[in-house]
C-alpha cells in the first residue's frame, strides 16, 4: 500500500487517507492507526474517527498544530505493529417476512434469484463494521455478497421503521430511527443497536464482525417485546 496522505481539516484536525477505494487493506490500516493512537495518544490529541479508507484525527490547536500532529502520526505508522486482537463477533436477528421486507421481491427479481436465494446469500455475507455515520448508531457494514448487490433505488421512501435491514451495493445497515432511505429494505431486526449505555452507546465497535441469524415472525415479535 502507498504511503497515506495527510490533509489538514480546519485548524484542529488531520485526515489520514489510506486509499481512494474501499478495500480490506485500507480499512485494516485505518484500524491499526486508530488502535495505536488509543494506546499512545500524542499531546493535544482529542479524538479519532475511523471511516472506510481514512481516519479523522482531531486535536486541540492550543496544544499542537498540523505539523506536530502529522509527525506524531507518522511515528506511530513507522513503529512495528503487533498483531491486532481478533474482532468481536456480534449477532443480529433478522426477519425477512412479509411487510417487514417490502423490497425483497423486487430485489430478488433484479438479481435474477428467488427470494429464498437472496435471503440465503444475505445470511452468508462476510460483514464487518467499517464506520458510523449519517445518524446515531448507523453502522455501515461492508460484505454484501456480489450476487445481491444493486445500486440504491432511484428515489428514497419515507417512513422506513427503525430496525429495518437495508442494503445497497456492497453495504448493509440496520436502521435505528424512522427515516427515509433509498436503500433496499429486505428485512427487520428486533436486536437493539442503541444500547442506552452512555459508556457504550452502540452495539458495535468499528472493526467488529456481524452475523445475521434468521428468525420467523413469532420469534421476531417475542424478541421485539423483550428489547
Amino acid at each position: 500500500m502507498a504511503d497515506p496522505a495527510f490533509r489538514p481539516v480546519a485548524e484542529h484536525a488531520l485526515l489520514v487517507e489510506f486509499g481512494s477505494e474501499i478495500s480490506d487493506a485500507a480499512h485494516e490500516a485505518v484500524l491499526r492507526l486508530d488502535g495505536a493512537l488509543a494506546a499512545a495518544p500524542f499531546p493535544g490529541f482529542r479524538e479519532a474517527i475511523p471511516a472506510y479508507v481514512n481516519l479523522l484525527v482531531d486535536f486541540d490547536p492550543l496544544e499542537t498544530d498540523h505539523a506536530a500532529a502529522e509527525a506524531a502520526l507518522r511515528a506511530l505508522l513507522g513503529a512495528k505493529a503487533g498483531p491486532r486482537p481478533d474482532p468481536a463477533v456480534r449477532e443480529v436477528l433478522a426477519c425477512y417476512e412479509g411487510d417487514l421486507a417490502p423490497d425483497l421481491p423486487a430485489l430478488a427479481e433484479l438479481c435474477g434469484m428467488s427470494v429464498e436465494a437472496v435471503i440465503a446469500a444475505h445470511l452468508a455475507g462476510d460483514y464487518r463494521v467499517f464506520m458510523y455515520g449519517f445518524a446515531p448508531g448507523y453502522a455501515y457494514l461492508a460484505g454484501v455478497p456480489e450476487a445481491i448487490r444493486q445500486p440504491r433505488k432511484p428515489a428514497p421512501v419515507r417512513g422506513i421503521p427503525a430496525g429495518s435491514l437495508i442494503v445497497a451495493g456492497a453495504q448493509c445497515l440496520v436502521t435505528t430511527l424512522t427515516m427515509p432511505t433509498g436503500w433496499w429494505v429486505i428485512g427487520r431486526s428486533p436486536t437493539p443497536i442503541l444500547t442506552g449505555d452512555p459508556d457504550r452507546p452502540f452495539l458495535f465497535d468499528v472493526g467488529d464482525k456481524v452475523i445475521f441469524r434468521r428468525v420467523g415472525r413469532d420469534d421476531f415479535a417475542r424478541a421485539e417485546g423483550k428489547a
